[in-house]
Formats: structure tokens, sequence, C-alpha cells
């Protein structure tokens, strides 16, 4: 016979195993039969113990979890007893074994109910098989149990699909519930809807059957005022008709009681007499009236004979003079043609003879600068190129200034006087930074592109001082502001040097540069288009016609000097490439290419022509004071495609005048701002002034 532990150990591992499914758990039922039972427990005197008569009041198991406080208080209870009503052994054991088996549960699974009732079912096993006489009764009670739970899980598991069906059903109906409820809800609304028109049309009805009644009262009263107005009539008519019976009763009593041959006209022919007399008045009537209408424009045949004899002598006047003024306007295209070819050899005879003066005066012999320049015979070739006496005369001064300015430590203060530009006004010694000229003109760049950034403009004097404190720091400022003020001023030859010298200075405006700049980079870019292969290449025939498309106001001898400028040469019959990059590159001074400087060039000599004609055109001298009316017809005369905004900017220029400030064409107060004419000459000159279109020669009338 085995012992209750080793039944317990057993029943406990093979429980653990068969938790999740109700197979298993029969399974373990089956072979907890096959096992031996517990042995019977007897009482002292070798019989079965007669506990329960003892103790029939009590409950071998109450509804308590086991091995609570409760039950060990009980248990003591039980072991202070006599010897002859405690419990058996046997009884002990299954309740022990039952309590463990229930702690060991975990009733925190859905199955909490079948693995609750495994331990009484095994305990049950056990007791069967150890009492065999009752064992046949015992088991066919059990299965009896067994077979019921059984049918009841069946059962339940047939009602589980009706379950979820009733769910859905019920999720179906609550679905056509809802879909109802909105859709009354809606046809609530649409009946209000239709409520509150049919409300409105009800007030607007009640509205219109007011209006009408007003409107028929109304009529019942212009009704009731006709009516009374027929009635005064027709009295009225009645007296009338009384007042013409009594009248003819008495014209009857008169004409009985005259004479027989005292008798007037008849008024019946007299009626007709007078109906023919008024429609002979109205046929005259209307024919008096057409004939105003025919005839009230017509002249007399006498004054259109003479109107007409005039008119023939003034159109042969008009024939005559038409003919002298086609004959006037040819020898005045003649005389032009005539002025431009004088003109022409005016412009080559003065050019021989300049010619002839050079060649006629002593030349210098400027070999001998080559031993003085620094650098010797190469850097002198290098600087006399092409150059005439006047500009090697210069290169030699900027030499010679160069070397006496790297040899100077120091610059003396110009003080805080009213001439003394603002970023020169300094009392006392200056170090001299002693730059090489690239790095000036680096810096001369830098200082471009920073201005050309920046949104808020100020003067150009206090941004160059602005910009060198930024640059250098507040304590370097003044030094670098003289050492490239004397540099700028020594090196006139150096375009960039030149150009800032004249800005800082305010011998030209800022707008000039930026012009220039903004013609190299159209350039540039006219030209990159014209290269569809990107090669850096274009033909000559390209660059001539970009040049005309940029400039067409350029005569055809001005597109050929900038092409020569450019490479181009006229005697050649190839088809010459140019690799326009190079036109547009400078040296490590800041030197353009030829085609750049006579770009310059030649906008400085058409500016000078340009004022030229406006000093023709007004006819008066320098000195002399020009009103703005008298400037303003000046300069559409010579450049008669000027649009207001560049015309209003000229004068503003001139006059020295915001362009809010300038009175309009047709104000008066033209003729009240004067200016010498040579002060407007110079302002002009320092701004970017051009011509806009052709001058065009005035239609003949």
């Amino acid at each position: 016979m085995t012992t209750p532990q080793s039944r317990n150990y057993s029943a406990s591992k093979s429980r653990t195993h068969t938790q999740s499914s109700e197979a298993k758990i029969i399974e373990k039922c089956k072979l907890a039969q096959k096992r031996r039972t517990l042995p019977l427990q007897f009482s002292m005197g070798g019989h079965l113990s007669p506990w329960p008569t003892y103790t029939s009041g009590q409950m071998i198991l109450h509804n308590r979890k086991p091995c609570t406080d409760d039950c060990r208080k009980r248990t003591n209870s039980w072991q202070q007893q006599p010897l002859g009503a405690s419990k058996p052994r046997y009884l002990e054991q299954l309740e022990n074994y039952l309590r463990k088996e229930l702690l060991l549960l975990d009733l925190s699974m859905d199955s909490a109910q079948e693995l609750r009732l495994q331990p009484y079912r095994e305990t049950f096993e056990f007791f069967i098989e150890d009492f065999k006489t009752y064992k046949p009764l015992l088991s066919s009670i059990k299965n009896a149990y067994e077979v019921m739970l059984a049918h009841q899980r069946e059962k339940i598991r047939s009602l589980e699909p009706l379950k979820a069906k009733i769910v859905t059903m019920s999720e179906d109906c609550n679905e056509r519930i809802l879909a109802m409820r909105a859709e009354e809800r809606y046809e609530i609304s649409a009946l209000k809807k239709e409520k509150m028109n049919l409300l409105k049309l009800i007030d607007k009805k009640n509205e219109e059957k007011v209006s009408l009644q007003s409107e028929v009262s109304e009529l019942r009263k212009k009704l009731a005022e006709e009516y009374l107005c027929y009635l005064t009539e027709r009295d009225a008519r009645k007296i009338l008709i009384g007042d013409l019976n009594e009248l003819r009763y008495q014209r009857e009593d008169m004409s009985l009681a005259q004479s027989a041959g005292v008798w007037g006209e008849d008024p019946v022919k007299l009626t007709l007499a007078l109906k023919m007399t008024q429609q002979d008045l109205t046929r005259t009537q209307m024919e008096l009236n057409t004939m105003k209408a025919n005839f009230g424009d017509v002249v007399p045949r006498r004054d259109f004979e003479m109107q007409e004899k005039i008119n023939m002598e003034l159109q042969e006047q008009l024939d005559s003079l038409r003919a002298d003024y086609e004959e006037v306007c040819k020898e005045h295209e003649l005389l032009l043609q005539l002025h431009m070819s004088t003109l022409k050899e005016r412009d080559q005879y003065y050019s021989e003879l300049q010619e002839i003066q050079r060649n006629s005066t002593p030349r210098p012999d400027w070999t001998k600068c080559e031993s003085i320049v620094a650098g010797g015979p190469e850097r002198w070739q290098l600087l006399a190129e092409s150059k005439n006496s006047d500009q090697l005369v210069e290169v030699l001064l900027e030499e010679i200034g160069a070397g006496l300015l790297r040899e100077k430590e120091f610059f003396p203060g110009l003080g805080y006087g009213d001439t003394v530009p603002p970023f020169l006004r300094f009392d006392g010694p200056v170090e001299n930074k002693k730059p090489s000229k690239k790095e000036v003109v680096n810096l001369l760049k830098d200082a471009w592109k920073e201005r050309l950034a920046e949104e808020q403009k100020e003067l150009f004097a206090d941004f160059f001082f602005n910009f060198l404190e930024r640059r250098f720091g507040i304590s370097d400022a003044m030094p670098w502001a003289y050492t490239i003020f004397e540099n700028i001023k020594l090196f006139r030859s150096n375009e960039i040097m030149n150009q800032f010298y004249a800005v800082l200075m305010g011998k030209m405006t800022e707008s000039v540069y930026i012009n220039q700049k903004e013609t190299l980079t159209h350039l540039l870019k006219a030209m990159t288009n014209a290269d569809s292969k990107n090669e850096g290449l274009i033909t000559m025939e390209q660059l001539s016609t970009i040049l005309k498309s940029t400039f067409p106001l350029k005569r055809e001898d001005q597109i050929e000097e900038l092409m020569e400028a450019g490479g181009w040469d006229p005697d050649s019959n190839s088809v010459e490439v140019l690799n326009y990059h190079l036109l547009f590159t400078e040296d490590e001074e800041g030197q353009s290419e030829p085609f750049v400087q006579k770009l310059w060039e030649q906008y400085e000599s058409e500016k000078e022509a340009y004022l030229q004609e406006l000093k023709q055109d007004l006819g008066v001298d320098l000195n002399d004071e020009v009103t703005l009316l008298k400037l303003r017809g000046a300069l559409m005369n010579i450049d008669p495609s000027l649009d207001k905004q560049t015309l209003s900017a000229y004068l503003s220029q001139a006059f020295q005048l915001p362009v809010s400030e300038l009175p309009l064409e047709d104000d008066a107060k033209q003729e009240e701002i004067v200016i010498k004419f040579q002060t407007a000459l110079d302002w002009l000159q320092m701004a970017d002034i051009k011509r806009v279109g052709p001058r065009e020669l005035e239609p003949a009338s």
C-alpha cells in the first residue's frame, strides 16, 4: 500500500500537465483509478472508527480556504479532544491532501472551476478505491455525475455559437436602430425645414392678403370719389341741358318775333366753310414745314460760286507751298550730309594735325627709365606698351610716387576741418600700413561687393570707414583709411582705384560703376547663351551680333573698335573664334583687358557728346542760369525717347532735388527753379547719363 505523501506527489505532478484541456484531466482520472488506494484506517479496537457517531454535528470540510487560522484553531481543538472522539487517520490524510491540492491550483485562469473540481474528483476516487464494499454504488454515483457534467459541457458548447449569433444579431439590431434613428432625425429636420418654409409662405400670403385688403379699401375710396364725381357731372349736365333748352326756346321766340325778310346766313353753310378753311390752313402749314426742312441749309448760288473760287485759289497756294517745302527738305538733307562729311574731314584733319605735332615734337628717350623703374627693362616694357607720352609720364609719376610712398612710415593727420573728408579727420601722425598694390585692389573689390549687398544705403564715405572698422578693427581703421586714400590718389591709371577715388571724393556717382558692372554681366551672359557647345568660344560674327543687340545706338565704327579690341583682325578672311572669357579677365592689379577699357572709353566719349548736344540745344553760356523748364525741353529735344522716370532722374541730378519735389510738366513752378548751367553740367557729368534712343528728325508737316 502506498503512502499518502507519494500519492500527493504523483497526483500534483500529473495535474500540472493537464490544466489546459479536459481530455488530459479525464486521462489523469483513469490513471489515478489504477493506482493503489489508501489503506483503511481502523479504530483502536480493530473495527472501523465510529467517529462520525460521536461528532454527528460536525462537518468534515467547511466552506473555507484550507490552512487558514480558523482551520488551525479547529485542528488544535480536535487534538485537545479525548482520544475516543478524534478523526480517523485516513480521513485526515484525505483532507490534508485535498487542502494541499487546492492551494497548488492557479485560479486566475479561465478554466478555474474545472481545475478546482479535479482535486475533489481525485479524493473521491481514492475513497472509492479503498472502500471495496461500496465501490460499485459510489462508482455508479460518480459516473452519473460525470455523465451529467459531460452532458452539460456539450450543451454549453452547443450554445456558444448561439451566443455569438445573438451577439451578432444584437449588433445588427443596434446598427439598424441607429440607422433608423438617423433616418428619423433626417426626416424630422426635413419636416422642420418644410414647416419653416410653409410658415414663411403663410406669412408671405398673409402679407399679400393685408396688402390686397389695403388696396381694395383704397379702390373702394376711389370708386366712391368717382361715383360722387359722376353724380356731380350728371347734375351739371342736366342743368346745362335745361339752360340749352331755355336758350333755344328764347331763340325761337326771337326768330318768330322778327320779320320775314330779315334772316341771317345759314349756320350749316358757315360751319362747312369754316371746316374747309381749316383744312386749307393745315395743308399750307405742312407745305411750309416741308420747304423749310428741304431748303433750310441751302445757300444762294452766287455765294456758292464765290466760295468755290476762293477755295481754288487757296488750293493752288497750298500746292505751291508744299512743293517749295519739299525742295527745302531735300536741300536740308543735302546740307546735313555735307555737314557730316565736313565734320569727318575736320576730325581727320585734326587727328592728322595731332599726329604731325606729336611727330614734330622732340620725343624723350623713354628707354632711360628702364634702369630707374623697379623691375628693370621687362617691367618698363610692360608698363609702356601701347601708351603715348602723356600716359608714360603718368606711369613714371606713379612709379616715383610709389617709391616715395613705400619710404613713408607715417602720414600727417589732416585735422578736423570741414574740407577734410570724414574718413580722414584725425590729428597727429598716422601709420603707413604699406600694402602692396594687389592687396589694395583686393580690398577695394571686397568693399564694392559689400556695398552692393547693402540694403540700407549710407553715404559712401561713411560706408568706407565703417567697412575698414569691420575689417581691421577700430584702432587700425584710420591708418588703413589714410593708406588706401594715398594709394588710390596716386595710382590714377588703375581703373578700380581711379573709379573708387572718384566715387569716394564725390566726383562720380555709384550708379556709373554699377551700370558698368551690369553691362559687363549682361554681355557675358549673352555670349554664354550664344555658346551652344559650352566650349567658351564664339565666332566674330556672333560677337558682332551680340554687340549690336546690346548697344543698338553705337555706330558701326564703334562696334568695329570693340571687336578689334577683342582680337578681331579686319584683314583676315578666315572664320575667327574667340575665347570670350578672356575679354573680362583682370590681372593681379585689377587692370582690365583692352575690350573692357574700350567700352569705358566709348562710354565716356558718348556721355561727353550727349552733354555737348545738350549745351548746343540750349544755346546759353556756361555762366548763364537755366530753368528747369528749359532743361526739360532740351533733354526731350536731343533724346525724344526719354521716359518720364529717366527724365525725372536726370533733372533731379542736375538740380540736386529729390524726384518727389520736382514740379510736373504743366506746373508754373518750373520757371522758378533755376541753376547755373555749368553747375548743372558738372552734376550731370558725375552721374550715369547716356542716350536712351536715337535723335529723330522732326516729321514734315
